[in-house]
């Protein structure tokens, strides 16, 4: 049912005119006087987004920690959505930002509150986000731990039980287990292997009851941006096929902490060919009944991948980046070329065994969903076009990744070529009020934009030190300056320098410190704002991390955050004219002041920054400092 809007429409003004009328008394009148703060950023933020839903652009909407950005967007947001009638979508750049978007107490619920306005959000989370049955059902055979258990008391009776799924509450959301490991979790939910489309439990499936919840939403969809990159790469297949797409037709997005929606679309908008995948999907095929024939062309499907993955493993060039190069030989290539025949042959012989019903429907049409695109897949690796591929570790399998095109040309065609406004709301969407680096790695080429900066104090309330040393030594000035229990949070490059670190660090040291990994990532963020941990370590969290007051007081920064040298941005260089002032430098600068940004979330705040620098990265001073909030201290 359409809400009404928040304000009166008269025929002398138009939405737009009464939108900042409406939004002036809001923000000079109505929020000061319940006690918040009267932000002359804020208020100029939320009337350009206004211009930008007027002209339908896009608008990356540069604001300093402390703006009120949230607000800024909500109220022309929730407003836009009620004049046309379909949801406002909000994409944030991961799971934790979504919980902290929709806690009670935050900015969705104290608009509601002070202003008296019922707003409707519903959360539509990645696929991977959610329990799937199927996969449930495997790991219950063989997990024995206490967290299966959990899972499945937590399963509602009724999606087991005859009738309608009407009564049934949306359920298996990730963040509703909490003690659950990652690396438990990945075991049992949905992946990419499931075919939703032909799975006999799809209508009793959480995920499913999520997605017509969210649906129905009148004011604002809260995705992750993972979710809506998916939404784009599926949109047409899907459609194809009779399905509904993963979000319906929004009135407008906001990108928050747009700057990061880049790899949310190198993520979703990828091929993937895992080394162990295939063996156990072909397996549960071989039923008694099956023809020789058909076996026979299993078996050497299985036989001839085990190979191709063999050669694959010869021809990486070894490095500790986690996306591996492929040097591809010619041995490689035929396997692949080999691959491509011996799935023809096998789609072929399913074809014959559908009449026959020996192995059972969902089974079948889960193993043809698959095959067609690892075909799709493998033909892209072997033809040596302009696609991007590489090796990496995906849910603890070995992952051969292959991108098509640049992300920069996919996103061009199916997103910012539509007459749809976009908003990018992030602290760091430029270097110095530039914003071409964005741009250019967006594939935008007409925007507005603007740049306001923080109304915090940062000479009051915050130190920077630089510490000079070699690499060697970081470990033990981190451990230093962990001593005396301030809560702490450390950012590494990657995954690997914090491994590394990790390794180093004496056992009975490690113990008091959380990684980023062992456990749920949001679960892990709420025990360290409760205090239960003192030190948190994160290649994830440069961004979207908000801990008030003395729930942080520390951020050190491991490593400059330079971009890997990994075939991903090793394309992005080759494309570039000067490597390292369009690609090294700008990501470099961006990734360091959203770290920093971690710190000073309030008023209230204060702390120190440490960035520790070894030889190396010591030279790189001058590229940084001008950006720094406060004047730095040499250790």
């Amino acid at each position: 049912m359409r809400k009404s809007l928040p304000f009166a429409l008269t025929k002398d003004r138009s939405f737009f005119e009464s939108l900042g009328d409406w939004m002036g008394d809001v923000l000079y009148d109505e929020l000061p006087e319940k006690g918040f703060e009267c932000r002359d950023e804020q208020i100029f933020m939320a009337y350009q987004i206004e211009q930008a839903l007027k002209e339908k652009n896009v608008l990356f909407a540069e604001a300093g920690v402390g703006t009120g950005k949230t607000i800024a967007y909500l109220l022309p947001a929730v407003s836009y959505a009620r004049y046309t009638g379909k949801p406002a979508l909000i994409a944030c750049a991961d799971e934790t930002l979504i919980d902290q978007l929709v806690k009670e107490g935050g900015d969705i619920y104290k608009l509601q509150k002070t202003l008296g306005l019922e707003i409707d959000v519903r959360l539509a989370k990645s696929r991977d986000q959610y329990l799937c049955l199927k996969r449930f059902e495997e790991a219950e055979k063989v997990e024995t731990d206490e967290w299966i258990d959990d899972i499945a008391f937590s399963i509602p009776d009724g999606v087991y039980a005859q009738g309608s799924m009407i009564a049934v509450q949306p359920y298996g959301d990730r963040s509703d287990y909490p003690t659950v490991s990652d690396e438990d979790w990945n075991k049992v939910n949905y992946n990419a292997i499931m075919q939703c489309s032909v799975c006999d439990l799809r209508n009793r499936c959480g995920q499913t009851l999520h997605r017509a919840h969210y649906r129905k939403s009148t004011d604002l969809i809260i995705c992750s941006q993972d979710f809506l990159m998916e939404h784009l790469a599926t949109k047409e297949s899907r459609e194809r096929e009779g399905q509904l797409a993963l979000l319906p037709e929004v009135s407008m997005m906001v990108l928050d902490e747009g700057h990061l929606l880049e790899y949310a679309a190198q993520k979703a908008m990828t091929y993937k060919v895992q080394a162990r995948t295939i063996v156990p999907l072909l397996e549960r095929l071989m039923v008694d009944g099956v023809r020789e024939r058909t076996l026979y062309a299993m078996e050497k499907l299985q036989d001839d991948h085990e190979l191709f993955f063999d050669q694959l493993r010869d021809d990486i060039v070894a490095s500790e980046e986690e996306r591996k190069r492929i040097n591809k030989s010619a041995t490689l290539l035929k396997y692949g070329k080999q691959l491509i025949a011996d799935v023809e042959i096998l789609l072929e012989e399913f074809v014959f065994e559908s009449e026959m019903y020996m192995i059972p429907e969902y089974e079948l049409n889960m193993a043809e969903e698959y095959l067609e695109q690892y075909q799709a897949s493998l033909r892209i690796f072997t033809a040596q076009g302009d696609a991007v591929d590489w090796l990496e570790e995906t849910d603890g399998e070995e992952t051969l990744v292959i991108m098509p095109r640049l992300i920069t040309e996919v996103l061009e065609e199916k997103l910012f070529s539509k007459k749809l406004p976009i908003v990018f709301s992030s602290a760091t969407l430029s270097v110095n009020k530039d914003f071409s680096y964005i741009a250019y790695s967006l594939g935008i080429h007409s925007y507005q934009s603007f740049s306001v900066p923080s109304p915090f104090d940062y000479e009051a309330v915050m130190k920077i030190y630089l510490h000079e040393l070699s690499q060697n030594n970081k470990t033990a000035r981190v451990q230093q300056l962990l001593r005396d229990g301030e809560k702490t949070l450390i950012l590494f490059k990657s995954k690997q320098a914090m491994l590394n670190f990790k390794a180093d660090l004496p056992l009975m040291e490690r113990m008091h410190v959380a990684f980023e990994g062992d456990r749920e990532l949001s679960a892990i963020v709420r025990d360290f704002q409760e205090g239960t941990i003192k030190t948190l370590c994160s290649y994830h969290l440069w961004e979207g991390l908000d801990l008030p007051e003395e729930a942080l007081t520390r951020v050190i920064i491991y490593d400059l955050p330079f971009p890997p040298h990994d075939p991903l941005f090793d394309a992005k260089r080759t494309f570039a004219e000067n490597p390292y002032e369009e690609v090294e430098l700008p990501f470099m600068q961006l990734r360091l002041q959203q770290g920093m940004g971690r710190l000073i979330r309030t008023s209230n705040d204060h702390g120190d920054i440490h960035i520790l620098l070894n030889e190396e990265e010591a030279k790189q001073r001058e590229t940084f400092e001008n950006i720094l909030a406060v004047s730095p201290e040499i250790k």
